[in-house]
């Protein structure tokens, strides 16, 4: 685990994340029926070389279904030499949302938040499945329709966030020349490029149009978040 103000690998996070790993073992049975879309987010920066093990883990996953993720980059390890080309303030102004919501005392990397219910390093094998199981959210409470161009909420809620997502679904290889990753090529998968809060729900029925994506081949996902980032309660993607 890597933090902006200490650029060093931290032992104890390292046996923490050994300890959560030993607690899951083998593949996961497949999610019931009816079981809403889990999101899993990833927290990283090219410049932080604790990042690589926590994305390998979460692309793992990626493919599975009934399964989203997300990768954010961060821009704070950009001093370091290497400015991370698909960061941006708003995906770190995320983080630090969680980091409120989660009672942390502050950002590190990386950083993979579940379900926005809780979180792990993810650098051990393991870890990211086992947090899948703990902070599993069963079946959306809010019915999503949406489409390319448009995104309908029904159903009961509490006040919550509704977010707009748009990311690139394919593997991108990025060769890093300079920080801690210097001379190494790192994969990329699920970039988010685009952010924006739609709006507010609080139950009923709710419409939004959506604005075109800024570059051509982005997927679009729709997270809908109690207060500003608490329990993710529904989630769609085209």
């Amino acid at each position: 685990m890597s933090r902006p103000s200490v650029p060093i690998r931290s032992a104890l996070a390292a046996m923490l994340g050994a300890a959560l790993a030993s607690c899951s073992s083998g593949q996961a049975a497949p999610l019931p029926a009816g079981h809403g879309l889990q999101v899993i987010e990833l927290f990283q920066s090219q410049g932080c070389s604790s990042c690589p093990p926590a994305n390998a883990n979460v692309m793992a996953l990626a493919d599975r279904p009934q399964v989203l993720t997300l990768s954010w980059q961060v821009i704070y390890w950009d001093y370091l030499g290497w400015k991370d080309i698909y960061a941006q303030p708003a995906f770190t102004a995320r983080q630090h949302a969680y980091a409120d919501a989660l009672h942390h005392d502050g950002v590190f990397t990386p950083q993979v938040v579940v379900n926005g219910r809780g979180d792990v390093i993810g650098g051990a094998k393991g870890e990211v499945e086992g947090a899948l199981k703990r902070f599993d959210r069963g079946g959306d409470a809010v019915t999503v329709a949406l489409d390319a161009s448009q995104v309908t909420l029904t159903g009961a809620s509490a006040p919550s966030s509704v977010y707009l997502v748009r990311y690139d679904p394919r593997i991108v290889q990025i060769p890093i020349k300079a920080g801690e990753n210097g001379g190494r090529t790192l994969p990329h998968r699920n970039v988010v490029r685009e952010f924006a809060l739609l709006g507010k729900f609080s139950g009923g029925t709710r419409h939004w149009n959506l604005p075109a994506a800024k570059q051509a081949g982005l997927k679009t996902a729709v997270l809908v978040q109690t207060g500003v980032a608490g329990p993710i309660v529904a989630a769609a993607h085209t």
